[in-house]
């Protein structure tokens, strides 16, 4: 489906990350965790990366807005996203993908995702706890320091609205003295600490290229199933 969709909001989400909010397309219909291809329509600049990117959708199926949210790296196409005017229009199609949660709800479901790679997690947490499903998950979200952890805040809400949903922050690199989440890189014992089960949940694995082969190299150390692991890599960090 290709239509053309008008910028509402755009916010910061996180230290250099901001969410982009558009109207929603009548018939849209997707599952979470799926994305879209983004382009721009007549950008005033742009460059050898070209006008178009895949975004994963950051709402639920059953928002009334289109939300996508990404690192702002000095690219042109980006750049042009940053100063575009609210009102203004670009091409959505979509949706694609098939990195969405698993249906059996006495499975549970554990993300190990670094950054930005939490923006597809963020809609699939949202619609289970709309759905008030009985899936069991718990969502460990790395990223250099709390403040450079996208979408923390809504992830906040969403445990307290879910009580089957807990959500293990973790700053990689620094962190003040009176930050009560893990301190340190994901690792067997911060992963074990949390997942006491680690036979039982499907894995989801999302966020730069480099996290994600190293946790999957992880997972497997400690004797999970491959066929449990799903992944998905975010390029272009």
């Amino acid at each position: 489906m290709i239509s053309n969709v008008k910028l509402l909001k755009k916010e910061s989400v996180a230290e250099g990350t901001m969410a982009f909010h558009f109207s929603k397309p009548e018939g849209f219909d997707f599952r979470a965790g799926q994305f879209a291809e983004f382009a721009l329509i007549d950008p005033k600049e742009t460059d050898e990366e070209g006008s178009s990117r895949a975004f994963s959708l950051v709402q639920s199926p059953d928002e009334t807005q289109i939300i996508f949210a990404t690192r702002m790296r000095d690219s042109a196409f980006k750049r042009v996203m940053k100063d575009m005017p609210i009102g203004s229009e670009i091409k959505l199609d979509g949706p694609y993908g098939d990195y969405t949660l698993h249906k059996t709800e006495t499975t549970p479901a554990v993300f190990i995702i670094g950054g930005i790679g939490v923006t597809p997690v963020h809609s699939m947490i949202e619609q289970a706890t709309h759905d008030k499903t009985n899936h069991q998950i718990t969502l460990i979200h790395s990223s250099g320091t709390p403040a450079q952890l996208p979408l923390n805040t809504e992830f906040r809400k969403l445990a307290k609205e879910n009580p089957k949903f807990s959500y293990v922050e973790v700053a990689s690199d620094s962190a003040p003295d009176d930050w009560t989440g893990e301190r340190g890189r994901v690792d067997a014992e911060m992963v074990k600490k949390h997942i006491p089960d680690l036979t039982s949940p499907i894995y989801y694995l999302s966020g730069p290229e480099g996290m994600v082969k190293a946790m999957r190299r992880l997972l497997i150390e400690l004797k999970v199933n491959e066929d449990n692991i799903r992944t998905e890599e975010f390029p272009g960090y």
